[in-house]
């Protein structure tokens, strides 16, 4: 449940963002506050689109047997493992041009008297958050297979919105303590180890398949010291992917991602890009507390 509430306030803080990067350009313009409806009406379509993607993989797996079940929840985990590793690396590649962008796309369908083009453009944006929080959420219920009820997950999901709500508030007041750099350095590190935790959730899924092997399982038991049923064990094997009687095969998967983890940001961080996710959150902070005024 806390894997919900986390996916769902890390996205919509993000969403938020864009939103907000573009409502305070459109009503700084005077041509641009006849914009406004087409933004809104981005925000709904993007929102349909992501509504629509969350019914097709639920219409998709009440058709498929318990076998195909089990395959399309480890497929789901490991694809949502890979999206939430490009979000990080993408974000922190082309954060320092994303104000840029959103109001480079703005001004052109000003200059054009085109606000379709906003609406496209805002519906896109919407759409990819929407959709990443859909995978992500999917991915993380399927991997986890807790057996929580809809109402649960849905009320958890409210929960992590209402808390988007408060820390985007939060952010544009300029605090020291909540900062969006602080925002996110510390999402970015929870994203990548909630990543590992699907990797291992899907590799769970295809060991109990039979197309794995495990090799040795399990290679050690550490339930005497942090049961993964309850407790901190919980939340580490719901967040970082612990347990207590791994698998060879989970154990060595799992340093392996850290290992291209580690490769991959290193990467990134060393061209003039490695500050482009502070960067993307002081212009947001900027341009959203325009708005907040």
């Amino acid at each position: 449940m806390e894997q919900v509430s986390f996916i769902v306030w890390r996205e919509s803080v993000e969403a938020l963002l864009v939103v907000g990067i573009l409502y305070s350009w459109l009503r700084a313009s005077p041509q641009g506050r006849r914009g406004l409806p087409y933004l809104w009406g981005g925000v709904a379509a993007g929102l349909g689109l992501a509504l629509l993607l969350a019914l097709v993989l639920l219409g998709v797996s009440s058709w498929l047997s318990d076998d195909g079940q089990e395959w399309f929840q480890a497929g789901m985990a490991l694809v949502a493992c890979v999206l939430v590793v490009q979000m990080v690396v993408w974000m922190k590649k082309h954060g320092r041009s994303l104000k840029g962008e959103l109001e480079s796309g703005a001004r052109s369908s000003v200059q054009r008297d085109s606000w379709w083009g906003l609406l496209v453009l805002v519906m896109i944006a919407v759409a990819r958050e929407g959709s990443e929080t859909v995978v992500f959420l999917y991915g993380t219920v399927s991997a986890g297979a807790d057996g929580s009820s809809a109402w649960m997950l849905a009320l958890a999901g409210l929960a992590g919105f209402v808390v988007a709500l408060l820390t985007f508030w939060l952010l544009q007041l300029g605090g020291k303590l909540i900062t969006w750099r602080r925002f996110f350095r510390v999402t970015e590190i929870l994203l990548l180890l909630l990543a590992g935790s699907l990797l291992v959730g899907g590799l769970d899924h295809l060991i109990s398949l039979g197309v794995l092997s495990p090799l040795v399982d399990p290679l050690w038991d550490s339930s005497w010291l942090l049961d993964d049923s309850s407790g901190v064990g919980k939340i580490l094997a719901d967040f970082a992917g612990y347990r207590a009687y791994p698998a060879l095969t989970s154990v060595l998967a799992w340093v392996a991602y850290w290992l291209v983890v580690w490769a991959l940001l290193r990467r990134v961080g060393s061209g003039p890009a490695a500050r482009s996710g502070v960067t993307a959150a002081t212009q947001g902070e900027k341009a959203a507390s325009a708005h907040v005024r």
